[in-house]
């Protein structure tokens, strides 16, 4: 006879295999890392790294102004029941409109400017050409020759050397107008990004793929912190240069506020917007004397090349990365993708150490 099986025996389901699913989460895993190294990628080989910038930027900005409107709007008691949804719309609205109110007002502002260029013209034409016989007289005769005679001379240089480069300039007012657009088109979408509700349930892969878009918005915040105090750091040397130094040897330059100020906003684009307010203040300079002018390049230079030191030291602090993997890593990306990959260098390799940390690989 038969000996019959326990009850426990009879009740118990079915055991299905784990090791195809652990084999489908690890894909899943690996895929995302895929699609975000392919995303980065493209944004670098496609010039879209503005536009990248920019989507970040309008997250966080939204995102406070979201946090702060929410918190002022619950205060007043018959806009409590509706203050999130309207610090949202309130928040979007702001960063959508903000760089159009900026840009405005800034034309507004240089209108006088570029109305009075072509006299402003004709005196750097007079002025240069003032140089050029100043130099022509002091130079040997051999060397001289070979310098323009006169106001005439150097238009007719300039003119040709603008004909000749006409292609080019509009090549690249074509990239600055696109580079805009991919700006702008980037707030937008970070604004909205910031605000819209979060899904009631992500799949496998989108779950995977928030996780890496949120350790990149990590990366981002921290880097945006680090290059404020950098901007800091550089406008108050400026500043002691400036109104201190230049006084001392007889030199002032004209606007010192504005460039100052220029230098801390600017200064909060790494590396690029440095060189753009060290290009604005040595033109300004070369308005008062070519002294000037040499005086403030030389030290625009020797802080820019600190720049590298000052953003390593700074960004590895507040990244847990030191200054050797740093200067290797922005060394290597400008010398693959120029001045964007300089640009990139801190924000991409900060990302890659916070994957590599939250995998216990480093």
């Amino acid at each position: 006879m038969a000996t019959p099986l326990p009850d426990a025996t009879l009740a118990a389901p079915p055991q299905v295999p784990q090791a195809p699913q652990a084999a489908t989460s690890r894909h899943v895993v690996v895929a995302s890392y895929l699609l975000m190294l392919a995303g980065l990628m493209l944004v670098m080989w496609q010039h879209l790294l503005p536009g990248l910038l920019c989507v970040c930027i309008g997250f966080l900005v939204a995102r406070w102004f979201t946090r702060l409107l929410g918190g002022w709007l619950s205060r007043l008691k018959p806009l409590r029941s509706g203050a999130d949804s309207l610090a949202r719309v309130v928040a979007v609205t702001l960063v959508l409109l903000g760089p159009i109110g900026l840009g405005t007002l800034g034309f507004s502002q240089a209108r006088e400017y570029v109305l009075d260029a072509p006299d402003q013209y004709r005196e750097l034409l007079d002025y240069t050409a003032r140089t050029v016989l100043e130099l022509r007289s002091k130079l040997p005769p051999d060397i001289a020759v070979y310098l323009p005679e006169g106001a005439a001379e150097v238009q007719r240089i300039v003119a040709n050397y603008l004909r000749t480069q006409a292609g080019s300039l509009a090549m690249a007012g074509r990239a600055w107008l696109g580079g805009l657009l991919f700006a702008y088109v980037g707030l937008i979408i970070g604004a909205l990004a910031a605000v819209a509700p979060p899904p009631a349930q992500r799949r496998p892969l989108a779950q995977q793929m928030f996780q890496r878009i949120s350790t990149f918005g990590e990366a981002f915040g921290q880097i945006v912190a680090a290059q404020f105090w950098i901007a800091a750091f550089n406008t108050l040397l400026t500043a002691i240069f400036l109104l201190f130094l230049m006084p001392l040897w007889g030199l002032e330059l004209p606007y010192t506020p504005a460039l100052i100020t220029l230098t801390f906003v600017a200064g909060l684009v790494p590396i690029v917007g440095n060189l753009v307010c060290n290009s604005v203040i040595t033109l300004v300079a070369l308005s008062v004397s070519p002294v000037t002018a040499a005086a403030c390049l030389g030290f625009l230079i020797l802080i820019h090349k600190a720049e590298y030191v000052i953003n390593a030291k700074v960004v590895g602090a507040r990244t847990q990365m030191r200054v050797w993997e740093l200067l290797s890593v922005m060394f290597v990306a400008e010398a693959v993708f120029g001045p964007a990959g300089l640009v990139a260098a801190p924000l991409y390799y900060a990302y890659l150490k916070k994957e590599l940390h939250a995998g216990g690989l480093v």
